[in-house]
């Protein structure tokens, strides 16, 4: 069994930050890559950055220069440090993971969501 757990959601004011963070546990053999994604209501979900376990980066258009996504190989964390937050940042943010599970194969895991909302 493997968990994606979130943390670090809620309400900021537009130019504020946030830093999302999201462990995951359980018998994990190797993580190829994990990221976030975030769903708006009445929009699909789209993927906003991406780390592998070799530190490369990827990020979407609209959140470069303002997002860094990081990670923690040793605790198997990535992280969303979010400044200068827009209110078309609010979403519902998701973590995935690329995991492999002892004596399985490599599988695509989601947390359960946490909520960023930015507002004045």
């Amino acid at each position: 069994q493997v968990q994606l757990v979130e943390s670090g959601g809620g309400l900021v004011q537009p130019g504020g930050s946030l830093r999302l963070s999201c462990a995951a546990s359980g018998t994990i053999f190797s993580i190829r890559k994990m990221g976030w994604y975030r769903q708006a209501p009445g929009k699909q979900r789209e993927l906003v950055a991406t780390v592998t376990s070799g530190g490369n980066t990827h990020y979407a258009d609209s959140v470069k220069g303002r997002f860094t996504i990081s990670e923690d190989n040793a605790k198997n964390t990535v992280y969303l440090q979010m400044d200068s937050l827009k209110p078309e940042d609010t979403a519902v943010y998701y973590c995935n993971a690329d995991i492999k599970r002892f004596l399985g194969p490599w599988a695509d895991y989601w947390g359960q969501g946490t909520q960023v909302t930015v507002s004045s």
